[in-house]
């Protein structure tokens, strides 16, 4: 274990500790940073600090890092839909039925074990032992672009720009009932539900959630479906199926949100990752990458279309 002392200066005073962390120490991000927080890691005057505490400018901090773990998730042969890749951040369309990183009921067979393996162990520590290079994470069954980072340099910079907001991420899906207007957003804090661990839900208590969408495409029928763009603002987790229930529109084939009944010839909710624009790490230009529909997808909006 590793402790530093830092000193804020007094231009600081005012921010959160946590913020002021992760900006002073490079190898962590915000949420890194919450952890150590959380953990009691980071003491003044020997007493450990809630995340939310506000720097006078004044304080002397000590901060005990944890020595790096070792990486747990071993490589998998696992084919990968590779769409853009170079020595700092690989970007892949994945498949639904893929978990992105192992997890109690998923040790192995993962996204994480199949990058492993195809980037020959290069990935970022900075996830941790079970989610090296992981920078954002997708639903089970979602599918679409996701990015990984291949250094703790890509990571940390690619973190920053989710926090920012100028790594973009866009998907489509299809939504049950019809849409008044064309375009919207969803401002509606999001936690964990109180009654159903497994579930997120729509709280005063949960953390900020935007979810800009816009309408592409309307179908009559007898629910009325509608083909959405949806554009990421923050990265809560299943937020855009959160939001759109809280809307009465849940995704179809969302037996979580919406209903039980699974939707024949769909494998989970009809929702998919198809765009993502972040500048790259070391250059700093502009990467915007697209990928298609799956043919699952494909096959339900030729289905809706058919309707009357």
């Amino acid at each position: 274990m590793e402790t530093r002392t830092l000193r804020p200066a007094e231009t600081d005073a005012g921010k959160r500790v946590d913020a002021w962390l992760a900006g002073q120490l490079e190898e962590l991000t915000r949420s890194a940073a919450q952890r150590l927080l959380e953990e009691g890691r980071v003491t003044l005057g020997g007493k450990p600090l809630a995340k939310n505490y506000k720097l006078t400018g004044a304080e002397t901090l000590t901060v005990s890092l944890p020595d790096p773990e070792p990486i747990d998730a071993r490589p998998q042969r696992i084919p990968l839909d590779v769409v853009y890749e170079d020595g700092d951040v690989i970007v892949v369309n994945k498949p639904k039925g893929l978990v992105v990183h192992p997890a109690p009921g998923h040790p192995d067979g993962t996204l994480v074990n199949a990058l492993l393996y195809h980037c020959g162990g290069s990935l970022s520590g900075v996830g941790g032992a079970l989610r090296p290079g992981i920078v954002h994470r997708i639903d089970r069954d979602t599918s679409g672009l996701i990015i990984a980072a291949k250094n703790d340099f890509a990571h940390l910079r690619l973190a920053a720009q989710l926090q920012d907001h100028s790594l973009a991420r866009t998907y489509e899906c299809v939504a049950v009932g019809a849409f008044r207007e064309d375009a919207g957003t969803v401002d509606a804090p999001i936690g964990r539900h109180p009654a159903d661990r497994k579930k997120m839900a729509v709280l005063p208590t949960g953390r900020p959630a935007v979810t800009h969408w816009e309408v592409l495409e309307r179908f009559s029928g007898p629910l009325r479906h509608t083909r959405l763009r949806c554009r990421l603002e923050t990265g809560r987790t299943h937020q855009i199926r959160v939001h759109l229930a809280y809307l009465g529109h849940p995704i179809l084939g969302d037996t979580v949100y919406g209903a039980k009944k699974p939707v024949p010839g769909l494998q989970g909710q009809c929702l998919h990752a198809v765009g993502l624009r972040f500048l790259h790490p070391r250059t700093g230009e502009a990467v915007e990458l697209c990928c298609p529909l799956p043919e699952e997808f494909q096959a339900q909006l030729r289905k809706l279309a058919r309707q009357v």
